[in-house]
């Protein structure tokens, strides 16, 4: 009596990486990346209910888009955005700058904001390796650094 081995359902996690390198169980929704890059839309906006897997897909964007995830297409092999062969080229090759707010559990309008800002300026830090590459325009850097130093300093 053989068989595949029961996968585990990891709920609750939102990192795209750890549920594919711990193979656990995924409902494969990379083809959202196509069809989200293909409608060209200047603004996207995902409604869906709470613990319906948003910050999951805007990991699993990220992580396919990202240059710091440059060369980890095994990520995505065997998954629906790989059988798009137009589709393997972009994988980790633009600077990508993911927020989640999602860990924002404030109940005054102040603590809110506060830690909105703590959010942007940790994503501003930890993407300032941007300023030093040739990935950002002369007036990207310069958009970037003003934006960081505003939210540094609040």
């Amino acid at each position: 009596m053989g068989g595949a081995t029961p996968r585990n359902v990891a709920i609750g996690v939102q990192n795209f990486e750890d549920l594919i390198v711990h193979q656990d169980f995924y409902v494969d929704k990379t083809g959202f990346i196509k069809e989200w890059w293909e409608n060209r839309d200047a603004v996207t906006l995902i409604t869906r209910p709470r613990r319906f897997g948003k910050t999951l897909t805007m990991d699993m964007v990220e992580k396919f888009f990202s240059i710091q995830h440059a060369g980890k297409e095994d990520l995505f092999e065997g998954l629906a955005i790989w059988r798009e062969r137009g589709y393997r080229e972009p994988q980790g090759t633009y600077p990508v700058i993911a927020l989640s707010f999602s860990s924002i559990k404030e109940t005054s309008f102040l603590g809110a904001k506060n830690a909105i800002y703590q959010v942007i300026e940790r994503g501003y830090g930890e993407y300032d390796f941007l300023l030093e590459s040739d990935r950002l325009s002369a007036r990207e850097k310069q958009m970037f650094q003003r934006v960081s130093y505003f939210f540094g300093m609040i």
